[in-house]
């Protein structure tokens, strides 16, 4: 019982002299910000941050799930909310005194019990100088009696109203709380939109250079000799048979490379033996063991498809180049209306999503998966801390 009483009484005594602090600091800084123009941005965004916090203490404090209370915007309409938080400085002198009494009350009265014969009438006990032990006898019981009403009932009844006060003032309503999760939906669609569309262009750009370097010279160069084979079918026969199978040969081989060039914007393997197939294949071909473990897939769309083809073909191809790893594990399966994707290595960790490839050839290649996997809203998450394992994480909708 005891216990119980001090534990609520000490963590209300921490919460009013926590927010009496934060209280005070507003106070002191706010002149100083005001004086200051150029500050203005950052006091609005410092004024909602605290704001955020003092939610979120409030929160924890009343044993409350921790919820999307403010978005990270001053400039929107919660940084008038957070004006409310001046309100706190009216009351911050009295909470903080209440705390103080609360906690340092028995402490106060064990030390002047002790202590008092050394100056007599130096040391006081609720206010009332202490000259003998008859003093100590009536007024140490009122003082210990008196901190026990402070932590039992009157801090942590002062904390609760307090942090009940700060939750109905600074959370946001209901209609508030959807136009935040709103916009911060907006904003991240339109990062991910953004990155998707860097991707597609380097995509284009990638697709467009193979066409260019490959499939045409093979084109041109087969043109050239079907020309130079008919200009010479006349005059020497046995010359012109030689160009037609040389020119035989490279129609095949540009054949070959228009395959390949096609074969990455969306995988025949796919049409021909779905995704299972394919991972599978994918996994054959891996020259470290990989062990597999696939479940039901169900019906997958087929933008989802390419996105997972592509991540486990891209992470393989790390895997084998960069990691140093002598076994793979991957995991695909249907959680729901997701699909979960799960590729775990053995090898020396440090991998790293990077806009440009580091200076051993790693990182570009996380950085378009993230990408792609983000086009159709899926989320990527990689855990590769030194010395490994690293593991990649994807979750993509399939509705």
């Amino acid at each position: 019982m005891v216990s119980r009483v001090l534990a609520r009484g000490v963590a209300a005594c921490g919460y009013l002299t926590m927010r009496c602090l934060k209280s005070m600091l507003l106070f002191a800084a706010t002149p100083i910000c005001l004086l200051v123009i150029d500050w203005a941005p950052w006091v609005r965004g410092g004024l909602v941050r605290l704001a955020k916090s003092e939610l979120a203490a409030a929160y924890r404090y009343l044993g409350r799930p921790a919820a999307l209370q403010l978005p990270p915007a001053a400039a929107r309409m919660p940084f008038r909310r957070s004006l409310w938080l001046y309100l706190g400085c009216l009351v911050m002198i009295p909470e903080l005194f209440l705390a103080v009494a609360a906690f340092f009350a028995i402490p106060a009265a064990l030390l002047t019990a002790v202590l008092w014969p050394l100056d007599p009438g130096s040391f006081t006990m609720m206010g009332v100088p202490v000259d003998s032990w008859w003093d100590i006898a009536y007024l140490a019981p009122l003082q210990l009696l008196f901190a026990v009403g402070l932590l039992s009932w009157l801090a942590p009844a002062a904390a609760r109203g307090h942090a009940k006060a700060a939750g109905k003032l600074l959370a946001l309503t209901p209609d508030e709380l959807e136009n935040a999760r709103l916009a911060q939906r907006v904003e991240e669609l339109t990062r991910t939109r953004s990155g998707a569309v860097d991707s597609h262009g380097a995509e284009l750009r990638r697709i467009e250079r193979d066409l260019h370097d490959g499939t045409q010279a093979q084109l041109v160069s087969l043109a050239m000799r079907i020309g130079i084979a008919k200009q010479t079918m006349a005059d020497d026969p046995e010359k012109a048979a030689k160009l037609l199978d040389d020119a035989r040969d490279g129609a095949e081989q540009a054949m070959h490379e228009l395959r390949g060039v096609l074969r990455t914007m969306y995988p025949p393997i796919l049409q021909d033996r779905g995704l299972t197939g394919a991972v599978a294949a994918l996994c054959a071909r891996c020259p470290l063991p990989v062990e597999l473990r696939m479940g039901e897939l169900g019906q997958v769309p087929a933008a989802v498809e390419a996105a997972a083809y592509f991540v486990v073909a891209e992470s393989l191809t790390n895997v084998t180049k960069h990691s140093a790893a002598g076994h793979v594990d991957l995991l695909l399966e249907r959680r729901d209306h997701e699909l979960y994707l799960a590729i775990t290595d053995d090898g020396i960790g440090g991998a790293r999503i990077n806009e440009q490839s580091d200076l051993l050839g790693r990182g570009s290649g996380l950085h378009g998966m993230l990408h792609r996997v983000q086009a159709i809203d899926g989320h990527l998450e990689l855990t590769s801390p030194i010395g490994g394992p690293t593991t990649v994480e994807v979750l993509l909708p399939c509705e």
